[in-house]
């Protein structure tokens, strides 16, 4: 059996205390607490690029379980409203079937092969939506409306039999504080938000979500505001660092979640990041490049950036987000029981 000093090139050595300065992969016994431990190779939070949409287009949305498996739900650009839907598969979008009515402004839940598109409004004319629509991995279906008709609103879910929505605009300048629960058949009314907003962002599954950013009646140019969802009701919790609308989120419950891009007034964009650990936001890597109205997917350390408006362009590009393991950080090993050894030859 090998030895861990011939494939390492070091001993495992006991401690007292943690070294001050291990190195990347020393492994040690902490007779203090013990304890086996390492030292992780270091590791950043980042964006990088992905692949490029096939049409450009802002005020999408967007929903997958991570930055290799996603959706870009409708959106629009110079000429209006659009129908259009990609499918990403972590380096190129694929043009799939389109929802069935061109719409703005809206929210999506779900996976890349069972998802909602919810809400919105479609322009010109501009006429305000109570649409769901239920993809099953290959066509849209008309499913049951909504019970509030608006646009700007947040939601997000496992998939296209339970989702949640909230929030929004049935009609500029309007803000609601509606909340409503999807079954897979209909949706019910539930517990309301603290706060009316609009344009926020939504991240995580019915039982289980979060809801920040966006404006509210006395924060119009942005919001630091959060609320928590615990399946019954919304809790006001820790505020985000920079107050935007128009964001960007991802996660998949209400203490693992990622806020990314928006508006800032009176700057026009930013690329600000913040992740969320259930009760502090933390700003983190900026995207690299500052956008609004984007789609959206995935979860806090797998995420998608997609389209958007990058003043004074609408934009086809694609980011992805990959969160790892914090600089310096040490793992531990539970105690080894007596007889069982994991390297030989100390």
């Amino acid at each position: 059996m090998a030895e861990y000093k011939g494939i390492h090139g070091t001993k495992i050595q006991n401690y007292t205390t943690d070294p001050d300065n291990p190195i990347t992969g020393q492994v040690w016994y902490n007779e203090t607490s013990q304890t086996m431990k390492f030292q992780y190779p270091t590791t950043i939070n980042a964006w990088s690029t992905g692949g490029n949409l096939n049409t450009q287009r802002t005020n999408l949305t967007g929903t997958g379980t991570s930055n290799s498996s996603a959706l870009a739900i409708a959106g629009g650009d110079a000429g209006g409203s659009l129908t259009s839907v990609e499918s990403y598969n972590g380096a190129s979008w694929t043009s799939v079937s389109g929802v069935n009515q061109a719409r703005q402004n809206l929210a999506a839940a779900g996976t890349q092969t069972s998802a909602l598109a919810v809400g919105g409004f479609s322009n010109p004319p501009v006429v305000y939506r109570a649409l769901n629509e239920s993809w099953n991995g290959s066509a849209w279906t008309e499913v049951a409306d909504i019970n509030t008709t608006r646009a700007d609103l947040g939601g997000d879910g496992a998939d296209n039999t339970s989702a949640l929505i909230f929030g929004g605009n049935p009609g500029a300048p309007t803000r609601v504080t509606d909340t409503e629960s999807w079954n897979g058949t209909s949706w019910t009314e539930v517990n309301d938000l603290n706060t009316a907003k609009k344009t926020l962002g939504g991240a995580g599954i019915q039982t289980s979500m979060l809801a920040f950013g966006g404006d509210t009646p006395t924060a119009t140019s942005g919001s630091v505001d959060t609320e928590s969802w615990n399946g019954t009701c919304w809790a006001e919790v820790g505020d985000l660092n920079t107050a935007r609308r128009n964001v960007g989120s991802a996660g998949a419950s209400n203490t693992s979640s990622l806020c990314f891009g928006g508006q800032l007034v009176p700057s026009p964009v930013t690329g600000v990041t913040e992740l969320w650990n259930g009760s502090t936001w933390t700003e983190t890597t900026d995207m690299a490049t500052a956008r609004e109205q984007l789609g959206k997917g995935g979860v806090q350390t797998s995420a998608i950036a997609m389209g958007g408006a990058p003043f004074p362009s609408v934009s086809v590009a694609t980011e992805e987000w990959n969160a790892g393991i914090p600089v310096g950080a040490l793992a531990s090993a539970p105690r080894l029981n007596t007889g069982i050894q994991a390297f030989s030859g100390g």
